[in-house]
């Protein structure tokens, strides 16, 4: 469990500074390259089930 809550505040950091550099830094090819970043991220915490741990 401690595992799933590091790796969903480790998911909201990522966020949350793609998003104040995206805010600060508004392009076009960066908020592509953002979404697909943070879709990438989001489909491995959502759907990863860690395995090897157990």
């Amino acid at each position: 469990m401690q595992d799933r809550i590091l790796a969903l505040l480790a998911f909201l950091l990522l966020c949350g500074f793609l998003g104040v550099f995206l805010w600060r830094v508004p392009r076009a090819d960066l908020t592509v390259l953002f979404a697909v970043t943070v879709a990438m991220a989001g489909y491995d915490f959502f759907f990863y089930r860690g395995g090897d741990h157990h």
